[in-house]
């Protein structure tokens, strides 16, 4: 990369440097927001052993549901296994290694690893099995458990717009875990819809400012709907 041009053209650029036995976190709710070529180039290199960091992992036959239908993911750290047969079918069986968060947790921990805090209290879990074997304390008078926040090898990113520095905007309910995410990777890499020149995004609506941003490739997505809900429309009356 030339100066603070952070612009990859391919994704064998964007992913170099990601090896077997590395911990990814991925961006996005569902199918909602997430880096969907980057996830399909994973596939395709065999990169296996992998940790995932996500909400959840989508559906069989896209995102994160590629990876695991080829084992190439080891263990998941996710707060809902979603509408993914495949994701049930190896957590029961035990071939892949899942540890339930939930969902506040889960955000929190990649929120404070990005802000370098290694771990925090609450009260979210306290007197459930998602508390055993972790230090738990009184305070004021109420229980919590003590959670150490979570960081990766590489942070795979979903953004609306990006500027050639990595400066992003995200849009709507695609603001999810990528802007959090995008600070607590070691390598953050950004697919995005659109990339602009400096000065093109407004400063005031940046959410995520370039200087945790490594990689920034231009992508086109389909946006797939995990759940389509319509509401039914009424009858013609004569």
């Amino acid at each position: 990369m030339a100066g603070l041009n952070k612009v990859v053209h391919s994704y064998q650029e964007a992913l170099n440097g990601l090896n077997n036995d590395m911990t990814i976190l991925v961006g996005g709710f569902g199918l909602c927001g997430i880096p969907e070529g980057l996830i399909n180039h994973m596939v395709t290199t065999g990169v296996t052993g992998l940790t995932a960091i996500s909400n959840n992992a989508g559906v069989d036959d896209f995102g994160l549901g590629l990876l695991l239908k080829q084992r190439q993911i080891a263990t998941m750290i996710a707060s809902y296994v979603g509408e993914n047969a495949t994701f049930e079918q190896q957590m029961l069986s035990g071939e892949l290694n899942v540890i339930l968060t939930p969902q506040g947790t889960l955000a929190e921990k990649i929120r404070a690893g990005g802000a370098g805090i290694p771990a925090f209290f609450t009260a979210t879990g306290y007197g459930t099995p998602i508390a055993d074997g972790k230090e738990t304390r009184e305070i004021k008078g109420r229980n919590y458990v003590l959670e150490e926040s979570l960081t990766a090898d590489f942070a795979l990113v979903r953004a609306w717009k990006a500027d050639t520095m990595g400066n992003l905007i995200f849009r709507k309910t695609a603001a999810n875990f990528n802007p959090m995410m995008a600070t607590a990777g070691k390598i953050t890499v950004v697919e995005a819809e659109e990339i602009v020149q400096p000065g093109e995004l407004d400063p005031n609506h940046i959410h995520t400012p370039g200087i945790y941003v490594d990689r920034v490739i231009q992508a086109s997505f389909e946006k797939r709907i995990e759940q389509r809900t319509v509401k039914p429309q009424p009858d013609n009356q004569a």
